[in-house]
């Protein structure tokens, strides 16, 4: 037997080991695995190339509780150590590390890193066991090795009677870790971190009902056994070519991975790159409504096939963080803080790699099967227009797949919305004019009134449609949208003929100082001659204020403080109309006052804006004009 001191300078490092990864205390079993996973695949590498004389076999990896003397074993059968190595990879190249960890993490227990970075993987048993043992042989003809240390510098090393090959780590979990030997909590953590780690993984036995035999009597019982349990899917289908998967395929392995998920997804990428960096992966389109509190943070991130982590902020781009899914990617390092992933070289280069990738797939989805892609188009768009808006990479090939609706659910790109437009829809300066509805319902009498001018109006309705439709404009200069409801239809698409108007400009004035006696001050009241049988008055918002108060509201643009303004609307007042003769000519100010407000009162009802207690008085006025 042998005994010595770990190869570090600081008297006792596993307390301070303890402190610094204790907001992470569960991942211990994650890196005890996936050294043992390690050593699997490096002996099968061995064993494929000639240099390991051995029979690889079909290796597992299995834990195991043994909660009467608090141990926890993880054992697997790949390489396994010489004493030689013990004393070399656990005692020293572990610990290389060491002092700059110290320095960086002794004075701050902010969130570390150091799993990975510091070769102290295993070191990390420290933060649940009060001892840690290893049992180790080596593939190699030599005796197997028996390691032993609590918690302290000191450790011993000696030999071992273990004949089969591999490593067994016993954990003697500390009296302040004893939920780790509850099977319900390493179930609960081999399911999280290791549910797809490529070599089979075995906790426990379950019962299986065998078959019924053919000739089986009426009151056959049915047999059961038990069987090891495998708690993992060694091959998941990330990690398989497209062509050996079938659209089935996919949507078994989007159940696996989210099975309390009961809808299906819409479709699927499957990302698989290995220059100028590794990396595959699978993202699902999930049903989305037009809401942007959409559940984030369900893509889950691997290396190696090993869990890491749900928080992929700076590797996805932000506006695909509203799929799900996988991404496995050995360049991604381990445990770094997000700052330090966006500011990684690697990491802008997936992030770029994957909006291309995405951008492409819906390209060709729409291009093979335009019906099929302008039938879920409600259900992805948010998604699309908020990556429009947040990735000008997206945005460049946005183009080709991006669709604009109509109120009448036809579909159109831009380039197809400029062509079918432009005949009818440009105005007298050459300027093409888009009218849109942001709600169908809310804005029926003006998408009627446009309609019946032959103008197609769009129906765009996501909250984040101002902003989209500013960054539009601003790349296309001799476009501009408009909502069917900020003036009258006239005014939207100016065109040289005008309307004459019954009434002398000395009219006008006299009716509108009238009318402005009795209409509220957040109303301005316009002038326009129209076709005689138009509505007497129409209430407008004016384009640009509500956009920005709008852009104010959800964020990321407008003018300071907008979003608090009080609404603003244009009263229009068709000057053709009777009722505007009327309210000119009627000498009794109280007759005057009585249908002004009426004439006002039917407007607002229009636009949803008569409420509360002017409504109320609205209907009891009403019922007294029909007595």
């Amino acid at each position: 037997m042998t005994t010595g001191k770990i190869n570090v300078s600081v008297e006792n490092i596993f307390p301070l080991i303890k402190k610094f990864l204790y907001s992470d205390h569960e991942i211990f079993l994650r890196e005890l695995i996936s050294n043992g996973t390690d050593a699997t695949l490096k002996l099968k590498h061995l064993t494929s190339v000639g240099d390991a004389n051995v029979e690889y076999g079909n290796p597992i990896l299995e834990v195991k509780i043994d909660k009467e003397a608090k141990k926890l074993h993880i054992i697997d059968q790949g390489l396994g150590m010489t004493a030689d190595e013990v004393e070399k990879y656990i005692n020293q190249i572990a610990f290389s590390g060491a002092e700059e960890f110290l320095e960086k993490y002794k004075d701050s227990a902010k969130d570390s890193g150091i799993i990975g970075h510091f070769g102290l993987g295993f070191y990390s048993a420290f933060m649940v066991a009060s001892k840690v043992e290893i049992i180790t042989k080596s593939y190699k003809d030599e005796p197997a090795a028996h390691w032993i240390c609590d918690g302290s510098p000191e450790f011993t090393l000696e030999p071992a009677d273990k004949t089969t090959r591999g490593t067994e780590i016993i954990l003697h979990i500390a009296e302040d870790s004893l939920e780790f030997l509850e099977e319900f909590k390493i179930k609960e953590l081999l399911n999280r971190y290791n549910k797809f780690m490529p070599i089979p993984i075995k906790f426990g036995t379950k019962t299986e009902t065998l078959p019924k035999p053919e000739d089986a009597p009426e009151d056959y019982k049915a047999e059961t056994i038990e069987v090891d349990n495998f708690i993992n899917n060694p091959n998941p289908a990330w990690t398989k070519q497209p062509t050996e998967l079938t659209d089935e395929d996919y949507k078994s392995f989007y159940h696996e991975l989210y099975p309390m998920q009961f809808e299906e997804p819409l479709f699927h990428i499957h990302l698989n790159v290995d220059y100028p960096f590794n990396l595959t992966g699978i993202l699902y389109f999930p049903k989305l409504g037009a809401d942007l509190q959409i559940q984030k943070d369900k893509i889950q991130l691997y290396q190696n096939q090993v869990y890491v982590t749900d928080n992929v902020e700076g590797i996805v781009p932000e506006f695909l963080t509203m799929l799900k899914g996988v991404i496995d990617s050995p360049d991604i390092p381990l445990n770094v803080s997000r700052s330090s992933l966006q500011a990684d070289g690697a990491v802008k280069k997936i992030s770029n790699y994957i909006t291309r990738k995405v951008a492409d797939k819906l390209k060709s989805l729409f291009t093979e099967n335009r019906e099929e892609f302008e039938k879920k188009w409600n259900d992805i768009k948010i998604v699309l227009e908020y990556g429009m808006l947040s990735e000008e990479k997206f945005y460049e090939k946005a183009d080709a797949f991006v669709l604009y609706p109509t109120i009448d659910d036809k579909f159109y790109t831009l380039a197809e919305l400029k062509e079918n437009l432009k005949a009818n829809q440009t105005d007298k300066d050459g300027k093409l004019v888009v009218l849109y509805a942001g709600n169908k319902e809310a804005q029926h009498s003006y998408i009627e009134i446009a309609q019946e001018k032959g103008y197609e109006v769009l129906l765009l309705d996501s909250p984040i449609i101002p902003h989209l439709i500013q960054k539009i404009e601003s790349n296309n200069n001799d476009m501009t949208f408009v909502r069917v409801d900020s003036d009258h239809i006239d005014n939207l698409i100016k065109k040289e003929e005008t309307t004459i108007s019954k009434l002398s400009d000395t009219e006008k004035e006299t009716l509108k100082s009238s009318l402005e006696a009795y209409i509220p001050k957040a109303y301005t009241v316009q002038m326009q001659a129209m076709d005689s049988q138009a509505a007497p008055f129409i209430i407008t918002q004016p384009e640009f204020m509500r956009r920005m108060k709008e852009m104010s509201q959800t964020g990321g643009g407008g003018m300071f403080g907008m979003g608090n303004m009080p609404e603003m609307y244009n009263l229009v007042v068709n000057t053709n109309s009777e009722l505007a003769s009327n309210i000119l000519n009627t000498e009794d100010k109280t007759t005057q006052e009585n249908l002004v407000k009426q004439a006002l009162d039917l407007a607002k009802l229009s636009q949803n804006l008569l409420k509360g207690e002017e409504l109320t008085a609205f209907v009891k006025r009403s019922f007294e004009l029909i007595k």
